[in-house]
């Protein structure tokens, strides 16, 4: 009677318990315009094979600052990257692509330059699974796949230029 109790009351305690995300990393890389800049940036494949979360920040200890941007079509169709303060909807069993051209993590300020064959350590914050630490190796060389190739090195960040 007590084994069948505890079950019970396992399984009802399970039942009760949140479905917290699983989050996975893939195709990781970093890269910067030329080994001058000042800033470089972090793509990957971020999947979730649980409840839907919200990727909210990001940080590393490569660069002064870490930020989440996109790409947004501006006046005139130029295309500007901008900083996401609210982060990114990470959709249950869906994913967010981390690609040139799109959303992806910008280090600004870089503490030295990205030299090809590095790793720089990027955390990144769910709100929900909260920090997910990934090792990303830079690859100055990886050609772009997918999404809209408009390059670092023409990135502007300020408003006018």
């Amino acid at each position: 009677m007590f084994k069948t109790t505890l079950i019970a009351g396992a399984v009802a305690l399970a039942s009760v318990l949140p479905a917290f995300a699983e989050i996975t990393i893939e195709d990781a890389y970093a890269r910067s315009a030329s080994p001058m800049a000042k800033s470089g940036a972090a793509f990957m494949m971020i999947k979730n094979s649980g409840e839907a979360d919200r990727l909210i920040a990001a940080s590393s200890d490569a660069a002064a600052r870490t930020e989440l941007h996109t790409h947004l079509e501006g006046e005139n169709g130029v295309m500007r990257m901008v900083h996401v303060e609210e982060g990114f909807e990470l959709p249950a069993d869906g994913m967010i692509a981390m690609q040139r051209g799109g959303k992806h993590v910008m280090l600004m300020g870089l503490n030295a330059p990205m030299e090809q064959g590095a790793t720089v350590t990027v955390t990144l914050t769910f709100e929900k699974a909260g920090d997910v630490v990934v090792e990303v190796p830079v690859d100055l060389e990886r050609q772009d796949h997918g999404g809209m190739n408009h390059g670092h090195g023409g990135m502007n960040h300020g408003s006018g230029s």
